[in-house]
């Protein structure tokens, strides 16, 4: 069992750099000193961090044990023809990953590169990103189950994968070990969906690109929105896009497009839903790039993200809860946050 120490500070490990100390935390290097270290909280709140990518820490904290996830690695566990699955550690850094992927020339993620934090946290949250989920290359998720103790395997359609979200987002029951992942050898990336990103490599929407000249262009468009993490840009001390995408049903959307007097934000029906652009309805909702209060402000790069500059988790949430406020009371739509919100609500 790795020693377990006492008040240890959380926001180091986020990349918001808030958050208080944990009553307890232990660093897990491996899936088994994960499960020992899980099963050994018995009935005490366990809090799992690996990347702390995704997730607002209370300033007070968090009553419990703290397991930092430390796993890492790969390895090929079957090929079939053009098909290659990997099994990746939970702790695993995930760009890395992306990287490795796109130099041996397995289609599937390179949409994803950029993306900060941890293989693990990917099937949590169902991570997505221009025009790419990875519930759609996940073949399995390796858990800890603390309800009976026991770790089994879970797969896709177990694991209830929504959009943002999965059957393990609000719940604690589930410890992802290690996640499942399946491939295609190609020198070309999967079909291009997004636009943006299209227009970047200089392809119709629904056509193909060098893997590497996918994964450079995400790399420089989510640079250019300040979401590759760089300690000297403060425009990157974020959790990525703090609010959803909002799914409205038709009359929903009808309703909204009513009160703009003809104009329509970026939308992306779906069959009888319609996602609407967060970021479109935040600024038309009256706050810009740089829009600020005390400890916290608003990308100066990107609409939806909520950046600490200096203050605390309480500055960051009262900035959030402005903006979800200003939102409802223009469009009548409630923006939900994307992160997991430890020992806070919005």
């Amino acid at each position: 069992m790795p020693e377990v120490s006492p008040d240890v500070p959380l926001a180091p490990w986020t990349t918001l750099g808030l958050g208080g100390p944990a009553r307890r935390a232990v660093v897990a290097r491996t899936a088994e000193e994960i499960v020992t270290a899980v099963r050994s909280a018995g009935d005490e709140p366990v809090l799992v961090l690996a990347g702390g990518s995704n997730v607002v820490v209370a300033d007070a904290g968090y009553p419990g044990l703290a397991v930092l996830i430390r796993s890492s690695g790969w390895s090929v566990s079957a090929e079939d023809g053009p098909a290659v699955d990997l099994v990746v550690e939970a702790g695993q850094d995930w760009d890395e990953l992306v990287a490795y992927t796109v130099t041996e020339g397995l289609a599937g993620v390179e949409c994803l590169s950029g993306v900060p934090g941890s293989a693990g946290a990917t099937p949590i949250q169902n991570v997505g990103a221009y025009g790419q989920d990875v519930s759609e290359v996940i073949t399995g998720v390796t858990v800890l189950d603390r309800h009976t103790g026991d770790v089994v395997d879970l797969t896709a359609a177990d694991c209830g994968f929504a959009y943002r979200s999965s059957r393990f987002k609000h719940s604690d029951r589930w410890i992802v070990l290690s996640v499942g992942l399946r491939l295609q050898r190609s020198t070309t990336s999967t079909p291009i969906r997004y636009a943006e990103l299209a227009r970047a490599v200089g392809v119709e929407q629904g056509g193909t690109a060098p893997l590497k000249t996918v994964r450079d262009a995400v790399l420089a468009l989510r640079r250019g929105k300040g979401m590759v993490l760089d300690p000297a840009d403060p425009d990157t001390r974020s959790v990525g896009s703090f609010f959803v995408n909002p799914v409205l049903s038709a009359g929903a959307y009808a309703h909204l497009v009513a009160q703009l007097d003809g104009r329509e934000p970026p939308s992306w029906p779906d069959g009888d839903v319609v996602k609407v652009s967060a970021a479109w309805l935040i600024e038309h909702a009256g706050f810009a790039k740089g829009y600020a209060r005390a400890g916290a402000a608003i990308s100066g790069k990107h609409t939806l993200a909520l950046t600490s500059r200096g203050g605390s988790t309480a500055d960051l949430l009262a900035l959030a809860q402005e903006v979800r406020d200003g939102v409802h009371e223009r469009f009548g739509v409630t923006l939900r946050p994307e992160p997991v919100l430890v020992n806070c609500e919005l």
